[in-house]
């Protein structure tokens, strides 16, 4: 029977390697590590051989068939689909920077992995790639940042530079270079401003935002006022950034009627372009429940135009009308929940930074600790959860929503 998608997603790790077959000599080898890789076994010249097609899922079930297929046609031609391709001689820098990516890529998380490679195609690239390695100098290299320095993107400039460093740390061992004209430039570049925090209140003063969320009065319109005031509790009870909360869509939400419902939002939604899944609080779960039923919008937090959602401005406003213009912005809301969990001292560190979707400081320590702590985080912000609707009367915004029920609109 072939390999199914879902059963390759969430095939569990054993204390022994174990196979999960396909079809074609095709199979998903699940280590002890929690690793998933596609292997190949096929016979060439009378002897069984095995072939490495990737690791899953940044080579998905679709992409693995299709490296089997491709294997299949060069075994009709007489060609042993494992055999080395000759080696060219690597002499200019996109050559080598190809070598390396593909070299890190295992490591990576595909999102990361893809980003890398397109910042090098469009910046390097352009003013490097065809040059020969041991041609190109220090002062080649900054004209190129630069460039990079010039349209204002200062963090790119400063990861591009360490790319081409990396890519000559790379190059030099196999004997493709000689120095890193890189190496010395760091004193070079155009300092990054200083970084803007969003306006945030004290957690002593947490207790009245909530009530003042919870009385929210400030639209006349009883339909937009229930789904501002919605929106405001729920990227707080969530630790969400405004365009996730305002682009949900009820698709993205799994067993709210369940002990353990679940926002998964979409890859393409996120600011570090990966899947980011929410274990929702009974509350968040109690809160989308209430908007369910009297939504007909594929938005979870429909906006007044037809098959739109609200505004990127409906919720700050909403902050200005309570009174906190220039003390607490939405985005703010998250650093309210991360300063009260990392307070408690009882959250993990890693817990607290994927329920904020951040991407992990360090690289290498990144590309290992793949885990979701699902289970944790659960926990995590129904603790919050309860916090925050111990200082309210917890019924009062979903009864608030319910009594002023948007009126329905066709479905987008």
């Amino acid at each position: 029977m072939a390999l199914k998608e879902l059963e390759a997603r969430y095939a569990t790790k054993r204390a022994k390697d174990y196979k999960l077959a396909d079809s074609g000599g095709l199979y998903l080898l699940v280590r002890p590590n929690g690793s998933k890789l596609w292997r190949l076994k096929y016979r060439f010249d009378g002897k069984e051989k095995l072939l490495a097609l990737g690791r899953y899922p940044e080579l998905s079930l679709a992409e693995a068939r299709l490296r089997r297929a491709e294997a299949k046609v060069a075994l009709g031609q007489g060609r042993d689909p494992g055999a080395k391709a000759p080696v060219t001689p690597v002499t200019t820098f996109e050559q080598a920077a190809r070598a390396w990516h593909k070299n890190r890529i295992a490591s990576l998380d595909a999102g990361h992995a893809s980003r890398l490679l397109t910042r090098l195609e469009r910046d390097a690239f352009p003013a490097l790639g065809s040059r020969d390695l041991r041609a190109i100098t220090s002062a080649d290299v900054l004209a190129m940042v630069r460039s990079v320095e010039a349209r204002g993107a200062l963090d790119v400039s400063r990861r591009i530079k360490q790319h081409v460093s990396q890519i000559y740390r790379f190059a030099i061992p196999q004997g493709w270079a000689d120095q890193d004209p890189a190496a010395y430039l760091s004193d070079l570049l155009k300092p990054k401003p200083r970084t803007r925090h969003m306006p945030r209140i004290g957690l002593r003063e947490l207790p009245d935002l909530i009530r003042a969320i919870d009385r929210y009065d400030g639209e006349e319109n009883p339909r937009r006022r229930a789904i501002t005031r919605a929106a405001l509790l729920f990227s707080l009870l969530t630790w969400a950034r405004t365009s996730e909360t305002r682009l949900a869509t009820w698709d993205e939400f799994e067993g709210l009627d369940t002990a353990e419902p679940l926002w998964r939002v979409r890859a393409e939604r996120m600011k570090m372009e990966r899947e980011h899944l929410v274990p929702l609080s009974t509350q968040a779960a109690a809160l989308l429940i209430a908007l369910r039923e009297h939504s007909s919008s594929s938005f979870v937090f429909p906006g007044d135009k037809l098959g739109q959602p609200i505004s990127q401005n409906t919720m700050i406003y909403g902050c200005y009308r309570m009174g906190y213009r220039g003390r607490q912005t939405v985005h703010g809301f998250r650093g309210l929940a991360s300063t009260w969990a990392n307070e408690a001292e009882h959250y993990r560190p890693d817990w607290i930074e994927l329920a904020l979707a951040h991407a992990e400081r360090d690289e290498v320590r990144g590309a290992y600790n793949s885990a979701l702590y699902i289970t944790p985080r659960r926990r995590m912000l129904q603790e919050w959860a309860d916090t925050i609707y111990g200082m309210i009367d917890g019924k009062a915004a979903v009864s608030a929503v319910m009594n002023h029920s948007p009126q329905r609109e066709s479905t987008t």
